[in-house]
């Protein structure tokens, strides 16, 4: 049982980093990009994109540097990262993405 319990300790921890590596990528990304391209692929504003990648990026950290304990903050914040990598970045950088 104690395995059981060490083997779900170390799955937590390195999902949180992933978390937390995809959120810093997602803000170093969307601190790249002018901000006029947010508005012409009507993907909100830049400032919007960098408060709620920076405020991921702050969660899957500091859910990291906690042991792994973020819970659903650090699902959250990974969610966000997402969002952004796979819908605003395409967008943003001239590779693609939707725009409704």
């Amino acid at each position: 049982m104690i395995l059981a319990h060490m083997f779900e300790d170390v799955l937590l921890f390195a999902l949180g980093v992933l978390a937390a590596v995809l959120a810093l990528v997602a803000l170093i990304d969307a601190v790249r990009h002018p901000a006029a391209n947010y508005q012409r692929e009507n993907k909100r504003t830049k400032p919007f994109w960098m408060g709620m990648t920076a405020a991921a990026t702050l969660v899957c950290v500091l859910s990291v540097l906690s042991g792994g304990g973020g819970g659903i903050f650090q699902l959250i914040g990974a969610c966000i990262a997402c969002v952004y990598l796979a819908d605003v970045k395409p967008a943003v950088s001239g590779k693609g993405g939707y725009s409704y």
